[in-house]
């Protein structure tokens, strides 16, 4: 990597290490180190929601698509869409009510105002937990593009390398640092895309003509793709609006119900179509790439063999000019830490604030929620360090909490009644038996994610308990 890319690239990490520090010196209450002060503005909130929520780990696992199935990869974050909207009609204005009105700071607090204690200290264990797999899928994602940027490094000092730079504007910083770093970094992604990445790769692959005939139709049709993945990836991720920490604490950072319906109704317009189609194009390129031969220096004669999600770091690396692979680079690290600064805030808040039941409102707990984010960012690294592929961590902390947590929040938004033994219940059952169903490599019939059963299993027992 040239002397002017790293110069670019440092000059972007001290600009977000920067925003980390300033804000910590404006934190003065647990509520503004989690939350922003509750006084958050649409647009800023809504560039952090699809950063969050598309980062890193959907934008290296969207090329890794793009690799192996071309555009219709997209229709992953198409899910994104239907969640977004779906959440902000029917889930938003129940949560900013009782969260301007109580004080919430995480997910559980919104579930013990309706179940109690118990069920908001196991939702914060799974949602803990969840979100920790999750900070490792970026943590790794940054490490795996970090690899095919810097051949000199392996991957474990990647991971200490993006893990630890994460670890410290987030820790220092709070919400609101996550917040302003996250619009900061989806500009810069956005610019990157648009201007540099896509138009770069398109001219040295050799153009429409060239690209086309390089690979099959399939890679250019929106149908290479079976139905049954498509209702997985649903029923995956659409629930996660529904039950995602970095959700709620977003939507209680808004100061009323209409600020926080505009950032979610933005957030969806960026993830589909905007961020879908221009993640599997530089995917399908990578692709493109790997058949014609780019890659023999990488050790990869053809596209046979190779990590799906390594394909657009090393097209990148070939394809960008000195300076513009700096801008690049810095604009695939700006997405993966967008979203690795939230899961990461979202498991120490869950940590803090409903395992160890801190939320009083000084400067003392702030430094406790700051060591406890350092803790848990560590072993967020050392989990990275046991994982191949991103997607695949990413989705699995998906199913977990969503098969234990979507069955309670829908009875709170549908039923009248609250019936905590029903909802403690089936957040066991389901999230237990998605993990094992897993684990164990239970092979469901027609290929349906184990998620299906965990959801399936959580509603049985929430019925049957509430009966």
């Amino acid at each position: 990597m040239a002397f002017l890319d790293i110069i670019v690239f440092a000059v972007y990490m001290i600009t977000v290490l920067g925003i980390g520090f300033y804000f910590f010196k404006k934190n003065k209450t647990v509520t503004d180190y989690y939350i922003g002060g509750g006084e958050m503005k649409s647009l800023h909130v809504g560039l952090s929601v699809v950063a969050t929520d598309v980062g890193g780990g959907f934008s290296i696992g969207l090329g890794g698509l793009g690799f192996m199935m071309g555009l219709s990869g997209s229709w992953m974050l198409f899910t994104g869409l239907i969640g977004a909207w779906l959440s902000a009609v029917f889930l938003i204005p129940k949560v900013v009510k009782q969260g301007n009105l109580l004080g919430f700071l995480t997910f559980p607090e919104f579930l013990k105002h309706s179940y109690g204690r118990t069920v908001a200290m196991a939702a914060g264990i799974i949602s803990f937990i969840g979100y920790l797999g999750f900070t490792s899928s970026q943590f790794l994602a940054g490490a795996k593009l970090a690899v095919g940027t810097f051949p000199s490094l392996d991957l474990n000092q990647a991971l200490l390398i993006m893990g630890g730079i994460a670890l410290v504007y987030t820790a220092f910083g709070g919400m609101k640092a996550v917040i302003y770093t996250d619009t900061f970094q989806w500009i810069i992604l956005m610019a990157g895309l648009i201007f540099v990445g896509i138009p770069f790769a398109y001219s040295y692959l050799g153009g429409y003509k060239a690209i086309v005939e390089t690979l099959p139709q399939k890679y250019f049709s929106l149908q290479n793709v079976s139905w049954i993945q498509i209702v997985n990836w649903f029923v995956i991720i659409v629930p996660i609006w529904f039950v995602g920490m970095t959700l709620y604490q977003r939507i209680y950072a808004c100061k009323d119900e209409k600020t926080a319906k505009k950032a979610w109704f933005i957030a969806g317009i960026f993830e589909y179509p905007i961020m879908a189609f221009m993640g599997v194009i530089l995917g399908l390129f990578s692709r493109v790439a790997a058949a014609k031969g780019v890659f023999i220096s990488d050790g990869f004669e053809t596209e046979l063999g190779m990590d799906p999600e390594m394909g657009m770091p090393l097209l990148l690396k070939h394809v960008l000019p000195i300076g513009l692979m700096g801008l690049m680079l810095s604009a695939y690290f700006s997405a993966i830490m967008s979203t690795a600064d939230s899961c990461l805030l979202a498991a120490s808040g869950n940590f803090v604030t409903d395992i160890l039941g801190i939320k009083h409102l000084n400067k003392k707990n702030i430094t406790i929620s700051q060591i406890i984010t350092f803790i848990v960012g560590g072993v967020a690294i050392i989990i990275a360090t046991t994982m191949k592929s991103v997607l695949e961590l990413m989705l699995l902390s998906y199913s977990f909490m969503v098969s234990g947590l979507l069955i309670p929040v829908l009875g709170i938004l549908i039923s009248k009644k609250s019936k905590p033994k029903a909802a403690l219940s089936s957040m066991i059952v389901g999230g237990s038996s998605t993990l094992i169903l897993t684990f164990i490599g239970v092979e469901i019939p027609y290929g349906f994610d184990p998620i299906l059963i965990g959801i399936s299993l959580s509603l049985l027992t929430y019925l049957v308990v509430k009966k």
